[in-house]
């Protein structure tokens, strides 16, 4: 593990969650430790609108706390209701919290690698639709991690389950002085999170 990120990860505390959000998150818990009971791959996909901010935060938190949790055979992605940009902003906040984040592409919507431990393959970010080939066709849990996601896209083709775990949308600081605040704080909360579910799995 990259040790920035190790610095990064030192500083949750899963106090900061509540109850409430304890209740939300343990049905993918369950599914989770289901698929590993089975010995079945898992196979996470993380939706909102945009594919922009939340999603890509959350599938990268999600493949980094597997591994900081040795749960092996985890596969994480994100998709949107369409395609946009994975937002600058989020690549370089997930920067200061320690990953490492090379930009592989200068279009509308660029694609990007982000690393979070050196012999491990990074994950590829860029905005899709949750249906995008890029993504898995069927055997997953989709997350939406919006509520214009999750009430406007009530069928997920080719998912096993569904999970509504959502976040406030940091784009609504965009162009204020308390942007990176906000996508700093937001990040943290989901990595907080992604923390809480994989240290509740029994390898």
């Amino acid at each position: 593990m990259n040790q920035n990120i190790l610095k990064t990860i030192e500083s949750i505390s899963i106090d900061t969650v509540s109850e409430e959000r304890k209740t939300v998150l343990q049905p993918l818990t369950d599914y989770i430790q289901k698929k590993i009971d089975a010995g079945h791959t898992i196979r996470l996909n993380f939706i909102c609108t945009h594919n922009s901010r939340r999603s890509h935060l959350s599938q990268i938190w999600a493949q980094t706390m597997a591994y900081h949790f040795g749960i092996t055979n985890v596969f994480c992605y994100s998709g949107g209701t369409e395609a946009t940009a994975m937002f600058p902003k989020v690549a370089e906040t997930l920067g200061t919290q320690g990953f490492t984040i090379q930009k592989l592409s200068e279009a509308e919507n660029p694609v990007y690698a982000v690393k979070y431990a050196e012999n491990e393959a990074p994950v590829i970010c860029f905005s899709k639709e949750y249906s995008n080939e890029f993504n898995p066709r069927n055997k997953f849990g989709a997350i939406m991690t919006c509520n214009n996601a999750d009430e406007g896209c009530p069928l997920v083709i080719g998912a096993e389950a569904r999970f509504p775990i959502t976040y406030d949308d940091p784009k609504a600081s965009d162009n204020t002085p308390q942007q990176t605040q906000v996508y700093t704080e937001r990040s943290l909360q989901i990595a907080t999170e992604m923390f809480y579910i994989f240290s509740q799995i029994s390898k």
